[in-house]
Protein backbone atom coordinates (compact mmCIF):
# COMPACT_ATOMS: atom_id res chain seq x y z
CA UNK A 1 0.00 0.00 0.00
CA UNK A 2 2.94 2.30 1.08
CA UNK A 3 4.81 2.19 -2.56
CA UNK A 4 1.28 2.08 -4.76
CA UNK A 5 1.01 5.96 -2.37
CA UNK A 6 4.23 6.54 -2.99
CA UNK A 7 3.91 5.71 -6.78
CA UNK A 8 0.74 7.54 -7.13
CA UNK A 9 1.79 10.74 -5.26
CA UNK A 10 4.51 11.09 -7.46
CA UNK A 11 2.65 11.18 -10.95
CA UNK A 12 -0.83 13.37 -11.75
CA UNK A 13 -3.67 11.60 -12.21
CA UNK A 14 -6.99 12.70 -13.41
CA UNK A 15 -10.16 12.76 -11.64
CA UNK A 16 -11.66 9.65 -13.39
CA UNK A 17 -8.13 7.69 -13.17
CA UNK A 18 -7.79 5.49 -9.63
CA UNK A 19 -5.76 2.00 -8.48
CA UNK A 20 -6.79 -0.79 -7.43
CA UNK A 21 -5.19 -1.95 -4.04
CA UNK A 22 -6.05 -5.54 -2.34
CA UNK A 23 -4.48 -7.27 0.06
CA UNK A 24 -0.92 -8.17 -0.06
CA UNK A 25 -1.07 -11.34 2.01
CA UNK A 26 -2.94 -14.10 1.41
CA UNK A 27 -6.53 -14.42 3.13
CA UNK A 28 -7.07 -16.77 5.44
CA UNK A 29 -10.33 -18.37 5.96
CA UNK A 30 -11.73 -21.83 8.02
CA UNK A 31 -13.76 -24.30 6.56
CA UNK A 32 -17.72 -23.56 7.44
CA UNK A 33 -16.51 -20.20 8.27
CA UNK A 34 -16.27 -16.81 6.56
CA UNK A 35 -13.74 -15.11 4.11
CA UNK A 36 -13.61 -11.35 3.47
CA UNK A 37 -11.79 -10.32 0.14
CA UNK A 38 -11.21 -6.41 0.84
CA UNK A 39 -10.35 -4.15 -1.98
CA UNK A 40 -9.81 -0.55 -2.24
CA UNK A 41 -9.69 2.49 -4.29
CA UNK A 42 -6.19 4.73 -4.56
CA UNK A 43 -6.57 7.69 -4.36
CA UNK A 44 -9.73 7.40 -2.17
CA UNK A 45 -13.13 8.27 -4.02
CA UNK A 46 -16.52 7.23 -4.36
CA UNK A 47 -17.62 3.65 -5.45
CA UNK A 48 -21.34 3.94 -5.12
CA UNK A 49 -21.80 4.65 -8.78
CA UNK A 50 -18.96 2.44 -10.49
CA UNK A 51 -19.26 -1.09 -11.56
CA UNK A 52 -17.83 -3.80 -8.85
CA UNK A 53 -16.80 -7.51 -10.14
CA UNK A 54 -14.93 -10.29 -8.47
CA UNK A 55 -14.24 -13.36 -10.82
CA UNK A 56 -12.14 -16.56 -10.36
CA UNK A 57 -9.49 -17.48 -13.07
CA UNK A 58 -11.55 -15.67 -16.26
CA UNK A 59 -14.03 -12.60 -16.32
CA UNK A 60 -16.98 -14.29 -16.66
CA UNK A 61 -16.45 -16.78 -13.69
CA UNK A 62 -18.66 -14.02 -11.54
CA UNK A 63 -18.36 -14.83 -7.73
CA UNK A 64 -20.23 -11.26 -7.44
CA UNK A 65 -21.24 -8.23 -9.54
CA UNK A 66 -22.38 -5.15 -8.29
CA UNK A 67 -23.53 -2.84 -11.40
CA UNK A 68 -26.34 0.33 -11.41
CA UNK A 69 -25.47 0.49 -7.37
CA UNK A 70 -27.49 -3.25 -7.24
CA UNK A 71 -26.12 -6.91 -7.10
CA UNK A 72 -26.32 -8.41 -10.31
CA UNK A 73 -27.77 -12.09 -9.06
CA UNK A 74 -27.98 -13.30 -13.00
CA UNK A 75 -24.05 -13.24 -13.86
CA UNK A 76 -22.96 -14.93 -10.30
CA UNK A 77 -21.65 -18.58 -10.75
CA UNK A 78 -24.49 -21.34 -8.90
CA UNK A 79 -21.48 -22.04 -6.01
CA UNK A 80 -21.95 -18.74 -4.55
CA UNK A 81 -25.44 -17.66 -4.90
CA UNK A 82 -27.11 -16.81 -1.09
CA UNK A 83 -23.12 -17.26 -0.03
CA UNK A 84 -21.27 -13.88 -1.49
CA UNK A 85 -22.57 -10.75 -0.59
CA UNK A 86 -21.01 -7.43 -1.10
CA UNK A 87 -20.00 -5.12 2.10
CA UNK A 88 -21.26 -1.59 1.43
CA UNK A 89 -20.32 0.25 4.29
CA UNK A 90 -17.32 1.74 2.86
CA UNK A 91 -18.33 2.21 -0.69
CA UNK A 92 -18.06 6.35 -0.34
CA UNK A 93 -14.57 6.34 0.73
CA UNK A 94 -13.52 3.50 -2.22
CA UNK A 95 -13.50 0.56 0.10
CA UNK A 96 -15.29 -2.68 -0.95
CA UNK A 97 -15.63 -6.41 0.09
CA UNK A 98 -17.02 -9.46 -0.65
CA UNK A 99 -17.98 -11.95 1.98
CA UNK A 100 -17.98 -15.53 1.14
CA UNK A 101 -19.80 -17.23 3.73
CA UNK A 102 -20.00 -21.24 4.86
CA UNK A 103 -16.13 -21.47 2.91
CA UNK A 104 -15.72 -24.60 1.41
CA UNK A 105 -12.56 -26.25 -0.12
CA UNK A 106 -13.39 -25.22 -3.49
CA UNK A 107 -13.53 -21.28 -2.48
CA UNK A 108 -9.54 -22.01 -1.73
CA UNK A 109 -7.36 -20.22 -4.59
CA UNK A 110 -7.06 -16.83 -6.51
CA UNK A 111 -9.46 -14.38 -7.04
CA UNK A 112 -9.48 -10.49 -9.31
CA UNK A 113 -11.52 -7.66 -7.99
CA UNK A 114 -12.23 -5.04 -10.79
CA UNK A 115 -13.56 -1.27 -10.02
CA UNK A 116 -14.66 0.62 -13.67
CA UNK A 117 -15.81 4.14 -13.84
CA UNK A 118 -17.05 5.14 -17.06
CA UNK A 119 -14.39 4.32 -19.75
CA UNK A 120 -11.92 3.43 -17.04
CA UNK A 121 -10.44 0.12 -14.65
CA UNK A 122 -8.71 -1.23 -13.07
CA UNK A 123 -8.07 -4.82 -11.07
CA UNK A 124 -6.06 -6.44 -8.22
CA UNK A 125 -5.27 -10.01 -7.24
CA UNK A 126 -5.60 -11.96 -4.16
CA UNK A 127 -5.40 -15.07 -2.76
CA UNK A 128 -7.48 -16.77 -0.14
CA UNK A 129 -6.48 -19.97 1.67
CA UNK A 130 -8.98 -22.25 3.17
CA UNK A 131 -7.82 -24.01 5.73
CA UNK A 132 -9.59 -27.18 8.25
CA UNK A 133 -7.85 -28.94 11.19
CA UNK A 134 -9.97 -32.07 10.84
CA UNK A 135 -10.11 -35.61 13.35
CA UNK A 136 -7.34 -36.21 16.45
CA UNK A 137 -5.19 -38.77 14.69
CA UNK A 138 -6.07 -42.27 16.15
CA UNK A 139 -2.83 -44.52 16.47
CA UNK A 140 -3.05 -48.50 17.14
CA UNK A 141 -0.69 -51.19 17.28
CA UNK A 142 -1.23 -53.38 13.98
CA UNK A 143 1.27 -56.13 14.66
CA UNK A 144 4.80 -57.52 14.89
CA UNK A 145 6.76 -56.73 11.61
CA UNK A 146 10.87 -57.12 10.35
CA UNK A 147 11.69 -57.86 14.14
CA UNK A 148 9.89 -55.01 15.30
CA UNK A 149 6.01 -53.50 16.32
CA UNK A 150 4.07 -51.67 12.68
CA UNK A 151 2.20 -48.72 14.35
CA UNK A 152 -0.57 -46.87 12.00
CA UNK A 153 -1.99 -43.79 12.74
CA UNK A 154 -4.72 -42.26 10.60
CA UNK A 155 -6.75 -38.73 10.66
CA UNK A 156 -9.40 -37.34 8.08
CA UNK A 157 -11.10 -34.01 7.26
CA UNK A 158 -7.82 -32.13 7.34
CA UNK A 159 -7.27 -29.05 4.44
CA UNK A 160 -5.03 -28.33 2.75
CA UNK A 161 -2.91 -31.72 2.50
CA UNK A 162 -1.38 -31.96 6.57
CA UNK A 163 2.30 -32.56 7.75
CA UNK A 164 2.59 -35.81 9.49
CA UNK A 165 5.44 -36.51 12.12
CA UNK A 166 6.52 -39.64 14.43
CA UNK A 167 8.25 -38.79 17.62
CA UNK A 168 9.51 -40.53 20.77
CA UNK A 169 9.22 -40.55 24.15
CA UNK A 170 12.45 -37.66 24.34
CA UNK A 171 10.34 -35.69 20.85
CA UNK A 172 12.88 -36.96 18.74
CA UNK A 173 11.53 -37.14 15.33
CA UNK A 174 10.95 -40.84 13.98
CA UNK A 175 10.95 -41.73 10.01
CA UNK A 176 7.92 -42.96 9.04
CA UNK A 177 7.63 -46.47 7.37
CA UNK A 178 4.87 -45.43 4.64
CA UNK A 179 2.35 -42.41 4.45
CA UNK A 180 -0.58 -41.84 1.91
CA UNK A 181 -2.84 -38.86 1.19
CA UNK A 182 -6.63 -39.26 -0.32
CA UNK A 183 -8.83 -36.59 -0.83
CA UNK A 184 -13.01 -37.32 -0.40
CA UNK A 185 -15.66 -35.93 -2.75
CA UNK A 186 -15.36 -32.85 -0.98
CA UNK A 187 -11.69 -31.99 -0.87
CA UNK A 188 -10.76 -33.03 2.35
CA UNK A 189 -7.71 -35.11 2.78
CA UNK A 190 -7.64 -38.43 4.73
CA UNK A 191 -3.64 -39.35 5.78
CA UNK A 192 -2.71 -43.00 6.99
CA UNK A 193 0.93 -43.31 7.90
CA UNK A 194 2.76 -46.24 9.37
CA UNK A 195 5.99 -46.71 11.88
CA UNK A 196 8.21 -49.56 12.54
CA UNK A 197 9.67 -49.17 16.35
CA UNK A 198 12.48 -51.62 16.70
CA UNK A 199 13.54 -50.38 19.91
CA UNK A 200 11.30 -52.34 22.74
CA UNK A 201 12.62 -49.72 25.08
CA UNK A 202 11.07 -46.86 23.42
CA UNK A 203 7.73 -46.81 25.56
CA UNK A 204 5.58 -44.15 23.94
CA UNK A 205 5.48 -42.62 20.41
CA UNK A 206 3.40 -40.12 19.04
CA UNK A 207 1.57 -39.42 15.71
CA UNK A 208 1.18 -35.24 14.87
CA UNK A 209 -0.79 -34.14 12.41
CA UNK A 210 0.06 -30.29 11.10
CA UNK A 211 -1.99 -27.64 9.41
CA UNK A 212 0.34 -25.84 7.33
CA UNK A 213 -1.74 -22.96 7.04
CA UNK A 214 -3.32 -22.59 10.37
CA UNK A 215 -0.44 -23.85 12.35
CA UNK A 216 -2.68 -26.12 14.40
CA UNK A 217 -1.60 -29.70 15.59
CA UNK A 218 -3.29 -32.65 17.14
CA UNK A 219 -1.19 -35.43 18.69
CA UNK A 220 -2.04 -38.81 19.79
CA UNK A 221 0.74 -40.80 21.67
CA UNK A 222 0.26 -44.87 22.30
CA UNK A 223 2.50 -46.98 24.29
CA UNK A 224 3.74 -50.00 23.49
CA UNK A 225 4.51 -53.20 25.89
CA UNK A 226 7.70 -55.13 25.09
CA UNK A 227 5.82 -58.39 24.97
CA UNK A 228 5.05 -57.15 21.43
CA UNK A 229 8.29 -57.05 19.94
CA UNK A 230 9.36 -60.68 18.99
CA UNK A 231 12.86 -59.93 19.82
CA UNK A 232 11.68 -60.23 23.23
CA UNK A 233 10.51 -63.94 23.79
CA UNK A 234 12.73 -65.27 26.30
CA UNK A 235 13.07 -68.59 24.37
CA UNK A 236 15.36 -66.84 21.10
CA UNK A 237 18.60 -66.18 22.87
CA UNK A 238 18.21 -69.36 23.95
CA UNK A 239 17.46 -71.14 21.09
CA UNK A 240 20.01 -69.19 19.17
CA UNK A 241 23.23 -70.26 21.25
CA UNK A 242 21.67 -73.77 21.58
CA UNK A 243 21.61 -74.00 17.77
CA UNK A 244 24.74 -72.22 17.45
CA UNK A 245 26.50 -75.34 20.04
CA UNK A 246 24.81 -77.84 18.07
CA UNK A 247 26.25 -76.90 15.10
CA UNK A 248 29.82 -76.79 16.83
CA UNK A 249 29.35 -79.83 18.08
CA UNK A 250 27.83 -81.47 14.32
CA UNK A 251 31.12 -80.32 12.81
CA UNK A 252 33.98 -81.58 15.34
CA UNK A 253 31.84 -85.11 15.38
CA UNK A 254 32.10 -85.24 11.52
CA UNK A 255 35.63 -84.23 11.71
CA UNK A 256 36.25 -86.98 14.30
CA UNK A 257 34.58 -89.67 12.31
CA UNK A 258 36.70 -88.53 8.73
CA UNK A 259 39.75 -89.25 11.13
CA UNK A 260 38.48 -92.52 12.36
CA UNK A 261 37.56 -93.91 9.28
CA UNK A 262 41.13 -92.53 7.33
CA UNK A 263 42.72 -94.09 10.20
CA UNK A 264 40.83 -97.47 10.00
CA UNK A 265 41.44 -97.46 6.52
CA UNK A 266 45.31 -97.06 6.37
CA UNK A 267 44.88 -99.93 9.38
CA UNK A 268 43.19 -102.33 6.70
CA UNK A 269 45.81 -101.65 4.16
CA UNK A 270 48.58 -102.49 5.79
CA UNK A 271 47.12 -106.02 6.84
CA UNK A 272 46.76 -106.52 3.70
CA UNK A 273 49.80 -105.63 2.26
CA UNK A 274 51.12 -108.14 5.15
CA UNK A 275 48.80 -110.24 4.45
CA UNK A 276 49.80 -110.51 0.47
CA UNK A 277 53.94 -110.79 1.20
CA UNK A 278 53.33 -113.47 3.57
CA UNK A 279 51.17 -115.63 0.47
CA UNK A 280 53.87 -114.61 -1.96
CA UNK A 281 56.84 -115.76 0.55
CA UNK A 282 54.95 -119.23 1.27
CA UNK A 283 54.54 -120.23 -2.34
CA UNK A 284 58.21 -119.46 -3.31
CA UNK A 285 59.40 -121.52 -0.43
CA UNK A 286 57.18 -124.94 -1.32
CA UNK A 287 58.33 -124.34 -5.06
CA UNK A 288 62.29 -124.25 -3.88
CA UNK A 289 61.29 -127.80 -2.11
CA UNK A 290 59.69 -129.22 -5.31
CA UNK A 291 62.40 -127.96 -7.85
CA UNK A 292 66.09 -128.38 -6.84
CA UNK A 293 66.64 -125.79 -10.18
CA UNK A 294 64.72 -122.72 -7.95
CA UNK A 295 66.45 -120.13 -7.94
CA UNK A 296 67.58 -118.27 -4.66
CA UNK A 297 66.56 -114.49 -6.55
CA UNK A 298 63.19 -115.91 -7.30
CA UNK A 299 62.32 -116.78 -3.90
CA UNK A 300 63.73 -113.38 -2.52
CA UNK A 301 60.90 -111.53 -4.97
CA UNK A 302 58.03 -111.54 -2.61
CA UNK A 303 61.08 -109.75 -0.32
Amino acid sequence: MACVSQLLTSVSVSTDEFAVVGPSDPVVAVLGGSAMLPCSLFPPMSAVTMELRWFRTKFSEVVLSFRDQQEQKEEQLAQYMGRASLVRDLLTKGEAAVRIHNVRVSDDGLYTCFFKKGGFYEEANLELKVAGVGSAPQVHIRGPEEDGVRVVCTASGWFPKPQVQWRDLRGEKLLAFSETHAQDPEGLFHVETALVVRDSSAGNVTCSILNPVLGQERTTAIFIPEPFFPQASPWKPAFVVSLTVLGLLLCGAGCFLKREHSSKLQEQQEREKLRSHQLCSLSAWRKAQLYGDWRKEQFQACE
